[in-house]
């Protein structure tokens, strides 16, 4: 199995997950929660999801050993204790953003032939996409990471657009919150009857198209 998880969060890493420079930092100010300094064993059990990969198998995210040291390799200054919080945070986002992607998926013909696989996965934490540049003329708050993941539909390649933005937190728990923007990039015919399907449905109700 590879030592990879789905979201690279890194345009050229080819053996970790933590973001790279800016949205490493972003990622670990969000999610950290404890103090400098705190002595911590970090496990070395990982976690398989339920990501299909192009192979037979699915994509496995890393241990706290493992994301501990590639922030580590970076000079990111990780915190030992802290892997117990980022760790499994990062895998639910994963998981969040598979199911979105699944939700554009459903009824498109992949349970055909087995099912869509993530083929590959590209992090792009300093490229806006064009509609969060909109949002963020609009007055809205930058994502704070992007990816790009291509899927594999029965021979068809689709990519995907992610756009992580931050909630707000909850102050009883300090808890921070995220929304995942979840859509097929226009670069294909494919991707553009998707999204006009999609906009139809919110128009119109139809029940033929992603809710």
């Amino acid at each position: 199995m590879t030592s990879k998880c789905p979201v690279d969060h890194s345009a050229s890493s080819q053996d970790s997950c933590p973001a790279e420079s800016s949205a490493t930092s972003t990622w670990t100010r969000l999610f950290s929660s404890s103090s400098p300094g705190t002595p911590q064993k970090l496990s070395t059990e990982r976690e398989t999801s339920t990501i299909p990969k192009a192979a037979d198998d699915k994509w496995v995210y890393p241990s706290e050993a493992q994301f501990f040291a590639a922030m580590a390799r970076k000079n990111h200054n990780p915190q030992a204790s802290d892997m117990k919080t980022i760790v499994p945070i990062h895998n639910a986002v994963n998981e969040r953003a598979w199911f979105e992607v699944m939700k554009w998926e459903a009824g498109k013909g992949g349970d055909s032939c087995g099912g869509v696989k993530l083929v590959n996965f590209k992090g792009r934490p300093n490229d806006k996409s064009p509609r969060a540049r909109w949002k963020m003329l609009l007055g809205y708050a930058a994502p704070f990471d992007r990816h790009d993941w291509v899927v594999d539909r029965c021979g068809r390649q689709i990519r995907y657009v992610i756009d992580f933005y931050t909630g707000r937190t909850d102050p009883r728990t300090n808890n921070v919150s995220f929304y995942l923007d979840v859509r097929p990039a226009l670069d294909s015919w494919e991707a553009v009857k998707m999204r006009t399907e999609h906009l139809w449905g919110k128009w119109f109700g139809s029940s033929t198209v992603r809710s």
